[in-house]
C-alpha cells in the first residue's frame, strides 16, 4: 500500500538515503510538502470532470457563433451576462451588427464585414456593443469564417473580450498625455514671456549707425542665458553688450538678470568697457562663489563718433568671448582679437581683454554668442561636425560689405539651415556705419 505524501514526510528516511528537497532538515524550519504524481493525477482527472459545454458558456471571454447574414445562432452565457440579454432575446432574432453601437454598426458595414469575407479572418478589432440597458460595452472582437468540406462558407465564430479595463487605462492615458501637453504648453509660454524680459524690446537708434540683433532659441522648453543690449551714455556715447551665462533655466534667467542691471548700472558710473566688465566679475563672484559657481562670459562696447575721421570708435573688453568679427567695405573680413580675456565670475581679478576699432561707412561689426560656432551641421551630432569658426569666417567674407541687418538676416538664415542642430541658444548683434546715398547707388 503506498504510503502519501504527509506520512512519508513524518517517518525519517532509511539508513544511508539523503533528504530529499523539501523535507524538513532542521527542527522547527517549516516544509512544503511534494506534490506526489498522484495529486497530478488527481488534479488532472478533476479538469476533465468540466463539460466542454460548461467551458464555452462560461469562459472567460464571449463567444457568439452567426449565420452569414449576422444573424445570431449561438451565444455563450458569459456575452449574455455582459449585454443584460437572455438567450431567447438574441439567438434567431438579432444580428451581430445590430448589438453594436451606431459608429460600430457603420464600421462592421463598410470595413469588418468586407474584410472579413475577403480574408476569412479579422482580429483584434476594438468596438462598443450596446447593452440591455442602453450603456456601452467596449470590446475586442475576432471573427473567423467556418466553412465546409466543399469550402462553402457556412457560418460566422466570433470571440469577444471584455476591454472595459483597457478603454479605463487608454482613457486615463490620454487624459493624462492631454495634461502633459497643456503644462508644456503652458511653460513654454512662461519661459517665453521670462526670456523677453530678459531681451530689450527693440534696440534704440543710434544716430548715424545701423543696428540689428536677433535671438535663435534652441529649446523653448528651457530659458536660455544669452543676452544683449544696446543703450545710451553721457556726453555722445553708446554702450552694447552680448553675453552667455552657463546653463539654461531658472537658474540661468536669474543671472542672466543680474548680469544685464550690472552692466548698465556700472556702465552710467564708469563706463570704461574693462571697468564695467571688473564691476560684473566682482558681483558674480561674490553672489555664486559657493559650492553652486556660476559664470558667464561677456563682450562689452563703447560707441564715440568720431567727428575728424568720421564713422564711429568702437572699444571692446571681453571676458572669455567669442571674438567679434569685422566686415570690412574695402578689405577683408576678420576676427578682432582678445586674447587673454577670461571667464566673468570665476576668479576675484579676473583679466578684461581689450581692443579698439574705427568703423568707417560700409564697415560692419558683428558680435555673437558659441551657440552659432557650435552649432551641429549632420544629423547624428557628431562632436566632430560642429559649425566651427573658420566656417563662420568664410560665410562671413561672402557677406562683406553687408550692413547691420543684412548680416543678422543672413545670419538667422544660417541657424534654420542647420535645424535641430542648434543645441544651445544663439544671440547676434550687429552695428554698422551706412555708405553715403550716392555711393549705395553706385
Amino acid at each position: 500500500m503506498s504510503r502519501t505524501g504527509d506520512d512519508e514526510s513524518s517517518e525519517p528516511p532509511p539508513a544511508g538515503e539523503q533528504a530529499r528537497p523539501g523535507k524538513q532538515a532542521h527542527p522547527g524550519e517549516q516544509v512544503r510538502p511534494e506534490f506526489q504524481p498522484a495529486d497530478h493525477r488527481a488534479a488532472f482527472s478533476a479538469l476533465l470532470e468540466d463539460s466542454a459545454e460548461d467551458l464555452y458558456e462560461h469562459a472567460p471571454c464571449g463567444y457568439l457563433s452567426t449565420l452569414l447574414d449576422g444573424t445570431i445562432a449561438k451565444i455563450n452565457t458569459t456575452l449574455l451576462g455582459w449585454l443584460g440579454y437572455r438567450h431567447g432575446d438574441l439567438v434567431g432574432r438579432r444580428t451581430f451588427s445590430e448589438l453594436l453601437t451606431v459608429g460600430g454598426r457603420l464600421y462592421h458595414e463598410t470595413h469588418f464585414g468586407p474584410l472579413l469575407r475577403m480574408q476569412g479572418e479579422i482580429s483584434g478589432i476594438a468596438l462598443e456593443l450596446r447593452t440591455a440597458d442602453g450603456s456601452r460595452l467596449p470590446v475586442l472582437v475576432t471573427s473567423t469564417v467556418k466553412s465546409g468540406a466543399d469550402g462553402q462558407p457556412l457560418l460566422i465564430r466570433t470571440t469577444v473580450f471584455d476591454a472595459r479595463d483597457r478603454r479605463a487605462y487608454e482613457t486615463e492615458l490620454l487624459r493624462a498625455r492631454q495634461q502633459a501637453e497643456h503644462e508644456r504648453e503652458e511653460l513654454i509660454r512662461l519661459n517665453a514671456t521670462l526670456q523677453q524680459t530678459l531681451l530689450p524690446p527693440a534696440l534704440v537708434s543710434v544716430p548715424g549707425l545701423d543696428v540689428a540683433a536677433h535671438y535663435h532659441i534652441a529649446s523653448a522648453d528651457k530659458v536660455g542665458g544669452d543676452f544683449y543690449d544696446l543703450f545710451p551714455l553721457d556726453a555722445g556715447t553708446w554702450g552694447l553688450f552680448l553675453g552667455d551665462v552657463c546653463g539654461k533655466g531658472a537658474s540661468a534667467a536669474a543671472i542672466t538678470s543680474l548680469a544685464r542691471y550690472t552692466l548698465r548700472a556700472a556702465a552710467v558710473y564708469n563706463p570704461d568697457p574693462a571697468a564695467v566688465l571688473s564691476n560684473l566679475n566682482t558681483v558674480l563672484n561674490h553672489e555664486y562663489n559657493g559650492d553652486d559657481p556660476r559664470f558667464c562670459t561677456v563682450v562689452f562696447g563703447l560707441l564715440t563718433p568720431d567727428p575728424d575721421q568720421g564713422g564711429f570708435r568702437v572699444t571692446l573688453a571681453s571676458g572669455g568671448h567669442p571674438p567679434a568679427l569685422l566686415l570690412r567695405a574695402e578689405a577683408d573680413t576678420t576676427y578682432l582679437p582678445t586674447p587673454g580675456g577670461q571667464l566673468i565670475g570665476v576668479l576675484p581679478d579676473a583679466h578684461i581683454a581689450t581692443t579698439t576699432v574705427h568703423l568707417e561707412a560700409g564697415d560692419t561689426l558683428l558680435l555673437h554668442t558659441d551657440g552659432l560656432t557650435e552649432a551641429h551641421t549632420a544629423s547624428d551630432q557628431d562632436d566632430d561636425d560642429r559649425y566651427g569658426d573658420e566656417a563662420l569666417l568664410d560665410f562671413a567674407r561672402t557677406l562683406a560689405p553687408t550692413t547691420a541687418t543684412g548680416v543678422v538676416r543672413a545670419i538667422r538664415d544660417l541657424l534654420d539651415t542647420f535645424g535641430t542642430g542648434v543645441d544651445d541658444d544663439t544671440a547676434v548683434l550687429a552695428i554698422s556705419v551706412p555708405r553715403p546715398t550716392s555711393e549705395e547707388q553706385q
